[in-house]
């Protein structure tokens, strides 16, 4: 029988799981209490990162470094070796970023990510602004030419992942709208030079929305959602849930094995041994 296991429950609002392998660490943010936490297999939980600007979304580049969206400094930041956390985007078009939410790392190195309003609207995630931009966008940093592009525009683009092959980029679009509020995940083909195909529907979230999200080795995407993890196939039938003990926020897959989920939500760190 699976079982779903607490971690850790002192956080104010965990987001951001990434499993960095070269360290054997799982880091994840406590958004509201701007702390980057690190867990260890022996079941141990540190401070990675104190006193930050509202880091959400973790990842971990081609290099092996840490890289994170910071909603305060409204950027992309990378952690060095010897702890300094620098800034590696900011603007675009010399316009400051909205608050960078969450990133992925393509097949060929770049940084993508995600850039809605929330930092700036949510006093508790970031630093009340007004948008320099009138857009809200998901981006391409190139690592090499440091060029950024705008690749796509949505209402409030969140959650990124990219499918194996690098083909299919995921993107959770989690708006308020009239009527209701936007929950939805949309397709972007990934063309040869990069730019991004038109967005299809690739799966409409209920209950609540999706925040975050991974895509494992066979190309099934695994969501939060407001009941727990959502697990959809490539071609988007829904194929089950690990239910949550309350709302979840994001999720990833690793752990020494491979095969452990991990889940952030709310105070809590949880983890699930899935079978191989």
């Amino acid at each position: 029988m699976l079982m779903l296991l607490c971690l850790y429950d002192q956080a104010i609002w965990s987001e951001g799981p990434v499993w960095w392998e070269q360290q054997q660490l799982l880091v994840w943010s406590d958004v509201e209490g701007r702390r980057v936490l690190a867990w260890q297999p022996d079941g141990s939980v540190g401070v990675l990162l104190d006193a930050t600007m509202f880091t959400n979304g973790n990842a971990i580049d081609a290099d092996g470094n840490l890289i994170h969206c910071e909603q305060g400094r409204r950027g992309i930041s990378r952690t060095l070796a010897d702890g300094l956390t620098v800034m590696i985007v900011t603007h675009y078009a010399d316009k400051r970023l909205n608050s960078p939410n969450d990133l992925a790392v393509a097949p060929d190195g770049a940084i993508w990510f995600t850039d809605p309003t929330y930092g700036l609207t949510q006093p508790r995630q970031g630093c009340p602004a007004e948008p320099a931009l009138d857009h809200r966008s998901v981006y391409r940093y190139d690592l090499v030419t440091h060029q950024l592009t705008r690749a796509a525009d949505l209402e409030q683009p969140n959650g990124i992942a990219f499918s194996p092959d690098g083909h299919t980029l995921y993107v959770s679009d989690t708006s308020l709208k009239a009527g209701g509020h936007k929950h939805e995940i949309v397709a972007f083909t990934v063309e040869p030079d990069g730019r991004l195909g038109n967005p299809r529907t690739f799966a409409t979230i209920e209950p609540g929305v999706p925040d975050g999200m991974f895509v494992d080795t066979r190309g099934w995407v695994w969501t939060s959602s407001g009941s727990g993890v959502q697990i959809f196939s490539a071609e988007g039938e829904r194929l089950g849930e690990v239910p949550t003990p309350s709302l979840c926020s994001n999720c990833t897959l690793g752990g020494p094995s491979g095969n452990r989920l991990f889940i952030t939500g709310e105070a809590h760190l949880w983890a699930i041994d899935l079978r191989s």
